[in-house]
């Protein structure tokens, strides 16, 4: 597909996380910075400040890998769908861009579609830190049999939420299934992301 660049040759990029959905950064790119992020599969962009082609995470190591570059239906805004190396898009260190309201306050929890791969990610470190009171590593600490137990009741407990037909019973436990389930995946060292993709590799365009 055609892009069409801007007067000043330049056309907007936004940086979408393959594995969490959200929206890591918006930057501009020219044919040339385009030409890169092919060749390379990693995410260059033209500063309009400095009036160069940059590769973004050169120097600070938060490299992009680009995995696929969406056009939009008029051909003057691309995504680049992007594994984020580091988990930092942003220079000021945050792991977005867009981390604060209209208000100024800050962003403090994910949209519906990035809940379970950041729930996973505060898993680990919850495992990697061993935070002291911690649910999880102390489930983890119980041992293996022990979680594989309460994914058991959880899946119970979901069965008699829908046996009960009450929807904020079965939301209630659903959500503690999927937690237990995500405790499980990380003990097994299975990525959520690995989950969708078997799912994805199922779906059918309707």
């Amino acid at each position: 597909m055609e892009i069409s660049f801007n007067e000043d040759g330049l056309v907007p990029v936004i940086a979408q996380d393959y594995r969490t959905g959200e929206v890591r950064m918006l930057a501009w790119a020219n044919e040339e910075a385009i030409k890169k992020t092919l060749e390379t599969g990693y995410a260059h962009y033209f500063s309009r400040s400095r009036k160069k082609l940059w590769k973004k995470g050169e120097t600070s190591g938060e490299l992009q890998r680009v995995l696929e570059i969406r056009v939009d239906c008029d051909g003057d805004t691309l995504i680049y769908v992007i594994e984020q190396e580091r988990n930092r898009a942003c220079h000021t260190g945050e792991r977005n861009c867009f981390f604060r309201t209209l208000q100024g306050e800050r962003v403090k929890k994910p949209l519906p579609f990035e809940v379970l791969p950041r729930l996973q990610e505060v898993i680990q470190k919850r495992l990697k830190e061993k935070k002291e009171n911690s649910y999880t590593v102390k489930l983890v600490e119980s041992g293996y049999d022990r979680v594989v137990q309460k994914v058991g009741e959880e899946a119970v407990e979901v069965l008699i939420a829908l046996k009960n037909k009450d929807k904020g019973e079965i939301v209630y436990e659903v959500a503690d299934l999927l937690y237990m389930l995500t405790v499980a995946l990380t003990t097994n060292g299975v990525d959520v992301k690995e989950v969708m993709e078997e799912l994805i590799s199922r779906f059918k365009d309707s």
